[in-house]
C-alpha cells in the first residue's frame, strides 16, 4: 500500500536537518567556522560528509526500489532479492541456509561503507583538535611570559589554536550525528528487506 517510506523518511529527516543548518548560517551562528583559522580542515571534513550523504542517498534509493519489488512480489532477477530466490530453487536446507548468510552479509556490507565515513568525520576532528592544540602551544615561551609586549603575540596564538581546536570538533561531531542518523534509517530499510525477502524465500521451495 505504502510505497518508497524509506526514501520519504530519509528526505524528510535531510530537509530538516538542512533547514537548521540554513537557519543557523543566516543567523550567523556559523560565521566562527567559516573565517577561522585553518578553515580548510572543516571544510575537508564537510565534504567528506557530502560524500558519505551523497552514497547513502543512493543506497536508501536503491533499498526503496527493491522493497517495493518485494512487498509486491516480484523482486527484480538482477536484484540481491531475486538473486537469492532463484538460488533457493535448487538446494536442500542446508544449502538454503548458507544462501540466507550470504544475503545478509552482502546487504550488510552495502551499507557498511556510510557508518566508516561517519566515524571518520570523528576521528578527522580529532585530528583538527590535535592540531590546533599545537598551533596554541607553539605560540607560548615561558620566557617571555614577563614581557608584555610578547604576551599579547602568545595569547593571539593560542587564542588561534583554540579557535581551530574547538571548530574542527563540533563540525566533526555534528556532521557525525547527521550521518550517522541517516545511516540508522537505512539500516532499518536494508533490515526490513533481508526479512522480507526472507519471509517470501519461505514459500519458493526446492524445485
Amino acid at each position: 500500500m505504502y510505497q518508497y517510506l524509506l526514501l520519504v523518511r530519509f528526505g524528510l529527516f535531510n530537509l530538516v536537518a538542512l533547514s537548521l543548518l540554513a537557519g543557523a548560517y543566516l543567523q550567523g551562528w556559523l560565521d566562527a567556522i567559516i573565517k577561522a583559522d585553518l578553515v580548510e580542515l572543516s571544510f575537508a571534513i564537510a565534504a567528506l560528509f557530502v560524500y558519505g550523504l551523497i552514497y547513502c542517498a543512493a543506497r536508501v534509493w536503491r533499498t526503496s526500489l527493491e522493497l517495493n519489488d518485494i512487498k509486491a512480489g516480484a523482486p527484480a532477477p538482477g536484484s540481491h532479492a531475486g538473486r537469492y530466490l532463484d538460488g533457493i530453487k535448487a538446494v536442500d536446507a542446508a544449502g538454503r541456509e548458507v544462501l540466507r548468510g550470504v544475503l545478509r552479509l552482502k546487504l550488510t556490507n552495502r551499507i557498511a561503507i556510510v557508518r566508516h565515513v561517519a566515524n571518520s568525520l570523528v576521528f578527522l576532528g580529532l585530528i583538527g583538535t590535535v592540531i590546533g592544540f599545537i598551533i596554541a602551544l607553539s605560540g607560548v615561551d615561558p620566557a617571555g611570559a614577563t614581557d608584555a609586549e610578547r604576551v599579547g603575540g602568545m595569547v593571539s596564538k593560542l587564542i588561534s589554536g583554540m579557535s581551530v581546536a574547538l571548530n574542527t570538533t563540533l563540525v566533526g561531531a555534528v556532521l557525525y550525528v547527521w550521518l550517522i542518523v541517516n545511516h540508522r534509517l537505512l539500516a532499518t530499510g536494508t533490515l526490513d528487506l533481508l526479512t522480507s525477502t526472507l519471509e517470501l524465500g519461505e514459500g519458493h521451495g526446492p524445485a
